[in-house]
């Protein structure tokens, strides 16, 4: 169990002797400043008379500030900075709000109240109403404190260790509370706080977690276990200092340096249930009698296994090697079960000092050893993912998160997001995934019928971005629900993942022939005549895919085996190099417009069609940073920004000057006129500019006339597309804008 001195030292007079703790304290842990960790006591101290006054104590007999105390003993041991100690010093007069969280960041920093706020968020947890008669160990459902502790102790891990220590303290301190109180402190503890323990890692803690919460919830198989192990506990103890100097020999003979062996602690919890688990009586429960070995090496461990089984018989099929293959918290040791002494059943656990210490602090073991900024965050991203990976797995042990498993089970990369379910269980996403994407991870007739979304109770589009720690809540139709086709088209960014665009397609497929054929063919006019592309060869376009004829192609969109932006792109590749000008014209390219691209792929972006010559002065490279000198009758000179001619002609000639940048050739941009119908409103066009800029499109003109009497805005553009598909996706991006009603290629020669 954990080491805690059950009593602080007192002085005379009764009170805590700070400065005898603070040297106890400093046996276990380096304090860099002892005087700010003493000024935090204190002023827990004060804090604590000031409750008492008050009358506010959390129960009888119950005190905030040898709490505080106690939680830094714990995390002392543990390992901690001065930082964690003062946030467990000062916490619980937080929460008692007897001091703010202003007042702490003012006295002790920023880190110390962040920490602070932290763990105030994972305390939620404990304002959970479980239900009277849960079985022992059942899952409950965690509910929206989960949700607030997961992106808590996602921040600093210490956040999560500083609870631990307090609920660790809580359930020690419950002993003498009335029944309800206790079993409820405890059922709390063991299905979520044990767990964590667990996951991180923290043996030191993770025993007595479980030992007394199993101590209050199942009182008779506690009493009957620990009666068992007292009727024996001298004999026991006998044979295991009988078998620890008979080990010792015999390493000793072997030249193994430094090892230290010692009986094991026997935990009732798991005594109890490894007998549930494998259906067996008490005397057949092995690690009764367990010795440990450890040792400063690696191979001593192997070496000392060999001994083992040189000296005992070993028992089959009770051997486990967590050195070769740790296990999911990170946990290092050989485990081995031999016929001892006396015929009496042994359990040996041999490993390295280090292996120890990581069993018995987990994270905390490295903590203080990683880089780590001002706030304690470790500078490595993927150490941060590794902590948010351990979270989640622990997460899938105490909830009810169908589904969640299979995903967890993938690489955890930089760019997924982690979001919540109304009920507070935890979905991984890929980064800028959509409401959309969410209703089908999280259930493929709620992505049917998915009309609407909230995050973190408001209202957003159903392409809107979702970012780490946001609650979604996904409104459905009540009827029978059908997905909609746009949300398959890529320009509207209503899909983001091939899972969900799969299901939607799959729907579709599942419809009958006529009504895809008529849905594809409506989907294509429609894409078609906002594009300006009416009247092209479509059982042409439709043999170029692989299809019979133009039913053909309106079938495979309806059903969504392919998207108008595919069909866009082959009618570029397939009528784009015809020299049917009929076709042709149809397209973004104009009659004679096109030029044949020069051997060499390297562009000067922002000269337009100007002929351009490197200046043999500088003789500038692509990388370099240039500049571009207007001349006269010989197109624009390309100069290095830190050519010397280039200061002078900035001196004498300034206007002549043009910023340039490299460019690769691979894309032809062609000029296409757009047509804007919109009510007008102040901001309109600066939206509609902020749009064509974020998608990195060039402007050539702009041309409003506003309608003042019906109150209409016509906006006509001229601006560089590299092609049909992009041109779609700039439309799709204005139709979205507020008051735009309609959105449309614009040709001179059309009726529209």
């Amino acid at each position: 169990m954990v080491k805690v001195r059950d009593d602080q030292p007192l002085k005379e007079d009764g009170n805590v002797d700070l400065d005898l703790w603070l040297c106890h304290l400093q046996d276990d842990v380096h304090l860099s400043d002892p005087a700010r960790v003493r000024q935090a006591c204190e002023l827990a101290a004060d804090l604590e008379r000031k409750a008492r006054e008050e009358n506010r104590q959390w129960y009888e007999g119950a005190s905030n500030f040898r709490t505080g105390l106690e939680m830094a003993d714990i995390l002392g041991e543990l390992r901690m900075d001065d930082d964690t100690l003062i946030a467990a010093l000062l916490y619980r007069g937080v929460r008692e709000e007897l001091l703010g969280l202003e007042a702490v960041e003012k006295k002790f920093g920023k880190t110390v109240a962040i920490l602070i706020a932290g763990v105030q968020q994972m305390a939620a947890i404990s304002q959970i109403q479980t239900t009277d008669t849960p079985a022992f160990g059942q899952k409950q459902n965690q509910l929206e404190q989960l949700r607030k502790m997961l992106v808590a102790v996602v921040d600093d891990v210490r956040v999560a260790l500083i609870k631990l220590a307090e609920r660790t303290c809580a359930l020690r301190q419950v002993k003498t509370a009335p029944r309800e109180k206790r079993l409820r402190v405890a059922r709390e503890v063991f299905e979520i706080y044990a767990p964590l323990a667990h996951r991180l890692g923290i043996g030191h803690i993770k025993w007595e977690l479980e030992d007394l919460s199993f101590r209050y919830l199942e009182e008779d198989s506690y009493k009957y276990i620990a009666r068992l192990l007292a009727e024996k506990r001298l004999d026991r103890d006998g044979y295991i200092q009988k078998v620890i100097q008979q080990l010792e020999d015999a390493i000793q003979a072997q030249g193994i340096a430094n090892a230290d062996l010692q009986g094991r602690a026997k935990h009732i919890y798991s005594i109890w249930r490894k007998m549930k688990r494998k259906k067996i009586d008490f005397s057949q429960v092995y690690d009764v009698r367990a010795v440990r070995v450890l040792v400063p090496e690696v191979r001593d461990c192997y070496a000392v296994l060999g001994i083992v089984h040189s000296m005992f018989k070993h028992i089959p099929n009770e051997f486990d090697d967590y050195i070769a293959t740790p296990k999911d918290n990170g946990y290092r040791s050989l485990h081995t079960a031999v016929i001892g002494p006396e015929g009496k059943v042994l359990e040996v656990q041999i490993r390295t000092y280090a292996m120890h210490d990581e069993a018995e602090l987990g994270v905390c073991a490295h903590w203080r050893y990683k880089g780590t900024d001002a706030a304690g965050k470790s500078n490595a991203y993927e150490e941060k993912i590794a902590w948010l990976r351990q979270v989640l797995e622990w997460h899938e042990e105490v909830g009810d998160a169908s589904g969640i498993r299979e995903e967890l089970q993938n690489d955890v990369a930089p760019d997924r997001i982690y979001v919540f379910t109304p009920d507070g269980h935890v979905i991984d996403l890929p980064q800028d995934a959509t409401p959309i994407d969410f209703a089908y991870r999280v259930h493929t007739e709620i992505g049917h019928r998915c009309r609407g979304a909230k995050v973190n109770g408001r209202i957003v589009p159903l392409n809107y971005s979702l970012k780490t720690g946001e609650q979604i809540e996904i409104l459905t139709t009540s009827g029978e629900g059908a997905p909609s086709r746009d949300w398959l088209n890529p320009s509207l960014g209503y899909v983001k993942t091939s899972r969900c665009r799969a299901k939607i397609q799959q729907w579709f497929k599942l419809q009958d022939r006529g009504k895809n054929v008529e849905e594809g063919r409506q989907l294509i006019e429609k894409e078609f005549k906002r594009l300006g592309l009416e009247g092209l060869d479509l059982d042409a376009l439709a043999k170029a895919m692989n299809l019979h004829a133009e039913e053909d192609l309106f079938a495979a969109l309806g059903a969504g085996d392919l998207r108008p932006g595919q069909v866009l792109s082959m009618a570029q590749h397939l009528f784009g190099e015809t020299e049917d000008l009929d076709q042709l014209d149809r397209l973004l390219t104009r009659p004679g417009s096109r030029k044949e691209s020069g051997k060499d792929d390297i562009t000067i972006l922002g000269v337009g069609n100007l002929m351009t010559q490197m200046a043999r002065c500088c003789q500038p490279l692509p990388g370099d940073d240039i500049v571009g000198y207007i001349t006269i009758g010989r197109g624009v000179t390309i100069h290095r920004q830190d050519c010397s001619n280039v200061n002078q002609l900035r001196a004498e000639d300034p206007n002549r000057l043009v910023n340039v940048e490299w460019g690769h050739k691979k894309t032809q941009m062609y000029p296409v006129d757009i047509r804007i119908k919109a009510w007008d409103r102040t901001g309109l066009l600066r939206d509609i500019t902020l749009i064509l800029a974020n998608e990195k499109v060039n402007v050539l003109s702009v041309n409003t006339l506003t309608d003042k009497k019906e109150n209409l805005a016509n906006i006509l553009i001229t601006l560089e597309v590299a092609g049909l598909e992009a041109l779609g996706q700039v439309l799709n991006r204005l139709n979205q804008l507020p008051n735009v009603v309609d959105v449309q290629r614009f040709r001179q020669n059309s009726k529209h």
